[in-house]
């Protein structure tokens, strides 16, 4: 195998679908690496990574678990993501930092479709990436039928270099390919070399032309030896095959079992010589600033006992406790075994530190000796999809609420906080309803603060079809001065998307001028509520007549003449209730197309049609006129009849009357909650 001989610290960033065995693999490599005394298994909560409460609680990665090694005399940093497509936003910022990546896929193909997003992030970075087919030992499918499967969903040539071997009972080995050599696995220990047995000649002879064949696609003088017929040497196989991988022409496919520890020394020892170093990865990055000292931040946590914690990529220079970027400095630095921290007094370029306590830098932020910067070539969010109103469960731990849910979105900026101005509500935003339960449950386990979740109000509002003009006096004689205000409004409809516009009209001082300012305060004061209990909108008020009295006019009088007459004259208008319409953009596999139709449907949408999705093979982008009432579960059901992958995009398109049973039974619930 040829020798790669940059071995400065590498660091790699383990992703794949929810339940591959990222986390197992990533338990294997430590294990193999001598990092870790045992091999853990996840089902017991015993792996080094996912050691948080939230993830031991569900047998699932909930954040990137961050590990470093050491193999062979070269350091790593293994960076493994979540697989959960509601918690992405992590997958997303270590592989912009990463040098490689291991994509971990189950062997069956009917879940093939779901590497599409992460293959997709990969592209996206332009980095290297092996496929590491796990699960081998209970696999059904042949290798052969899933490697299609695999390319229909690929955007680079697949290359599998190796070939598995079974019996009756499963998978039991693998032939390598460039070598030829055949390892059996040995359960709990590392595989055996033995002899390919006969019968396997023929198969390996023609897995080993196929890798060959698409290798020499790449280079003239590969090709040239197969059309002469002739072997080239092992040695130029490894070479090609670690050069078009660096390159990100191919993407190589390994085979093992994470759980069995199969096949793990095979993929570290294809790591350890192919994947490039800091310095190719950097070349990658046009947009890094030229600085002898670059650290990127990809990741902040709040620790109970640490406090604030940056983990960053050391792109150039050496980073020592204490360091100041600017006049931000650095207490405490730190190396990572999952939830484990080891304080070091410095790092090189390449590792992954963990720096404590500086509070004014952020996810994304570049740290150089001038100062800090944000990378602005640092990925975006993904678009939130599900938003619930948090609240706390005793009313004295309101603040500390809100500063826990500002920890909360530092740590992950895919979580936002909005504040809806009808509602009056603070809504948080997320990927998921399992993103948004995860957050909940760290706000307590970190944060001592319990919450609970409800579903955000709606946007409903309120306008009339009809006109009317209408007289109002508020006369009110209580010794001394009294009240009196007394006004004529000319009340019309307006077209949808016009507002509340108040005009006035009077003449010969019927209305003191002083006193116009506060009629216009009243009316907009009770279009607050209308007479459905919604905000008012799309109307025109125009104060066309009056009277005043010299000594007990006043503001407050015309101002609560204008409320009277609005309440009063808008149950004549023929008031109608209107609800938020939503334009949406919905993003499937076209083998789901038919199923987001019907979702749409149910949920009183309106399909304006469909495309395919740009740079997306195989998936479509449906576009819809949705209620925003329909959205709040909307990506649930999407995900659940999408096998996880479906997503959508939202914006608000226009206001629409609501009427029929539907609007009655909003109004009458208003109503309810009022009482």
């Amino acid at each position: 195998m040829a020798e790669n001989l940059n071995t400065g610290p590498r660091c790699v960033a383990i992703v794949g679908p929810y339940l591959s065995g990222k986390t197992s693999l990533l338990e294997a490599l430590l294990f193999e690496a001598k990092a870790i005394p045992r091999h853990g298994r996840v089902t017991e909560g015993t792996t080094a990574g996912d050691s948080s409460q939230e993830a031991r609680d569900r047998n699932m990665s909930v954040e990137v678990n961050v590990a470093q090694a050491s193999y062979l005399g070269d350091r790593w940093t293994f960076l493994d993501c979540p697989g959960s497509v509601e918690l992405q936003q992590d997958a997303q910022t270590a592989l912009a930092v990463a040098d490689a990546a291991v994509v971990v896929c189950e062997p069956e193909s009917t879940k093939v479709a779901m590497l599409a997003p992460i293959l997709k992030i990969i592209e996206e970075h332009e980095l290297p990436a092996i496929l590491f087919l796990n699960k081998l030992d209970t696999a059904s499918e042949s290798v052969r039928d899933l490697m299609g499967a695999l390319q229909d969903v690929a955007v680079r040539p697949l290359v599998l270099r190796q070939i598995p071997i079974r019996d009756e009972a499963g998978a039991v080995g693998y032939v390598d390919l460039p070598s030829e050599r055949f390892f059996q696995y040995a359960p709990g220990q590392r595989s055996r070399r033995v002899e390919i047995p006969d019968a396997l000649q023929v198969r390996n002879e023609e897995a080993r032309l196929d890798l060959l064949e698409s290798l020499a696609d790449f280079d003239d003088d590969l090709l040239e030896f197969l059309f002469e017929e002739t072997i080239p040497p092992a040695e130029m196989i490894y070479e090609h095959l670690a050069r078009d991988f660096q390159e990100g022409l191919i993407m190589p496919v390994l085979l093992g079992s994470a759980e069995q520890a199969a096949g793990v020394k095979r993929l570290l020892k294809a790591l350890r010589h192919e994947v490039p170093d800091v310095g190719t990865t950097l070349a990658r990055k046009p947009e890094v600033p030229e600085e002898d000292l670059l650290v990127q931040v990809f990741k902040t946590r709040h620790l109970p006992y640490s406090g604030k914690v940056s983990f960053g990529r050391i792109w150039r220079g050496e980073v020592k406790d204490g360091l100041s970027f600017g006049s931000t400095r650095i207490s405490g630095l730190h190396q990572m075994l999952g939830g484990q921290m080891d304080k070091v007094p410095g790092a090189g370029c390449g590792d992954v530190v963990a720096m404590g306590r500086m509070e004014e830098v952020q996810t994304g932020h570049t740290l150089t000796p001038r100062g800090i910067s944000k990378d602005m070539s640092w990925p975006e969010p993904p678009a939130p999809v599900y938003a619930a109103v948090v609240l706390p469960d005793k009313w004295e731990d309101e603040v500390k609420l809100s500063k826990a849910i500002e920890r909360m979105t530092e740590e992950d900026p895919s979580i936002s906080r909005r504040y809806n101005d009808l509602s009056h509500e603070t809504a948080i935003w997320g990927q998921g309803d399992t993103h948004i339960q995860i957050m909940a449950q760290k706000l307590k386990n970190r944060f001592n603060t319990s919450v609970r979740l409800q579903p955000p109000a709606t946007g409903y509002q309120e306008s009339i079809r009809k006109g009317v003009q209408h007289r109002a006096r508020h006369k009110k004689q209580s010794g001394g001065h009294g009240e009196f205000g007394d006004v004529v409004l000319d009340i019309r409809p307006l077209p949808r998307g016009s507002g509340i516009s108040y005009t006035d009209t009077i003449s010969g001082g019927v209305v003191p001028k002083q006193y116009i300012p506060a009629v216009e305060a009243g009316v907009r004061e009770y279009c607050q509520k209308g007479p459905l209990g919604f905000p008012v909108i799309d109307i025109s008020i125009n104060l066309c007549d009056g009277k005043y009295h010299a000594v007990d006019s006043s503001d407050w009088a015309f101002r609560k003449a204008g409320i009277l007459a609005m309440k009063e004259a808008l149950p004549e208008c023929s008031p109608v209730l209107l609800e938020p319409v939503c334009s949406v953009r919905i993003f499937i596999p076209n083998q789901f197309t038919a199923n987001a139709q019907g979702i749409i449907l149910r949920r009183r949408g309106q399909i304006l049609g469909f495309v395919p999705r740009e740079g997306w093979k195989g998936w479509d982008e449906m576009k819809a006129h949705m209620p925003q009432s329909e959205l709040h579960d909307l990506i649930i059901e999407l995900r659940s009849q999408t096998m996880g992958l479906g997503s959508y995009a939202w914006e608000f398109d226009h206001m629409a009357e609501l009427s029929g049973r539907l609007a009655e039974t909003i109004v009458q619930n208003r109503r309810k909650q009022e009482n």
